[in-house]
């Protein structure tokens, strides 16, 4: 699928940089740099992310192009493929969920090996672990492996880890995966996405703005100076606000200005809040550089991306 220009879809290289929502050129351009030490593979999820469904290249200079795709948790297939051109196109073509993009190849399955046997879990583990991942998955910022980590660690006591890896993962795609059928359902604009354009606008204007920044308020206030850059003033939200306003308790909103003057936080709050309100949320804020800002009513109803 494609919006705007951009493919929708998340790449990841060897070399750690990650890329999202990129055009098929730059997509080409990826594919045709990998090959040096340190920077001979990529991997390519869809956005929003689905469960053993990726596509990924290998390449060394002086050597073929490895392009293998996974349809499903058994379902693997690769190619060898001497021209980069060649494996951009089948790749745009996989993003683009084009009929027949894999025609024209010989595929051959890819050997997965013997498959790992996952246990149950009790009963009340498992529905003490799903109340924490639904709710992390209700707040829509963590991606599959930040998930499985959460779950695996939730109920560990000591020694004691009544989840594996193994479960923790397959939990996680279950409960992913019901998310993703529930967000079908949504229409239009949702208000994390007014927030986000909200936002974009301040980060224009010259305010930080960060969404779902740190664990609390005293976290977020200590550690909101070192994404300054050239700003004057900041807003954010943290993650703890993120799961109030998850649960239907709307958003709080803390800001200020950075020279640490009383006039400049309430400039600041002006400008947060007419952007809020252009970008067609409800704001509360009685104008005090002591009041946070309130956004209520709030329909919390943020994308997964992956």
């Amino acid at each position: 699928m494609e919006i705007d220009g951009a493919l929708a879809i998340k790449v990841e290289t060897e070399n750690w940089q990650r890329h999202a929502r990129i055009s098929a050129e730059r997509l080409r351009e990826l594919v045709g740099r990998i090959g040096t030490a340190g920077d001979r593979w990529l991997v390519v999820q869809r956005i929003p992310d689905i469960p053993d469904v990726f596509a990924q290249v290998w390449h060394e200079e002086g050597g073929d192009y490895r392009l293998e795709h996974r349809l499903t948790e058994d379902a693997f297939f690769g190619t060898d493929l001497t021209d980069p051109d060649r494996v951009a196109d089948l790749l745009t073509g996989w993003a683009r969920q084009e009929a027949a993009w894999d025609a024209g190849v010989t595929w051959e399955p890819v050997d997965l090996g013997p498959q790992e046997e996952v246990p149950e879990l009790a009963d009340d583990v498992r529905g003490k672990v799903e109340d924490r991942v639904r709710t992390r998955l209700r707040c829509g910022y963590d991606d599959r492996k930040v998930l499985a980590e959460i779950a695996e660690e939730y109920l560990v006591d000591g020694g004691d880890r009544p989840v594996s890896k193994a479960q923790a993962r397959r939990l996680v795609d279950r409960l992913w995966l019901e998310r993703l059928a529930e967000q079908e359902t949504w229409e239009g604009v949702t208000d994390p996405e007014r927030l986000a354009l909200a936002f974009a606008a301040l980060e224009a204007s010259g305010i930080t703005a960060r969404e779902n920044f740190a664990c609390c308020r005293g976290c977020g206030m200590a550690e909101i100076g070192a994404e300054r850059e050239d700003a004057r003033g900041f807003v954010f939200f943290h993650q703890q606000v993120t799961e109030h306003a998850a649960d239907g308790y709307g958003l709080t909103l803390y800001y200020g200005g950075f020279d640490g003057a009383e006039q400049t936080t309430v400039a600041v709050g002006h400008e947060v809040v007419a952007a809020l309100t252009a970008a067609g949320l409800s704001a509360q804020w009685d104008a005090s550089p002591d009041k946070a800002i309130s956004l209520t009513p709030l329909t919390w109803q943020r994308r997964l991306v992956g």
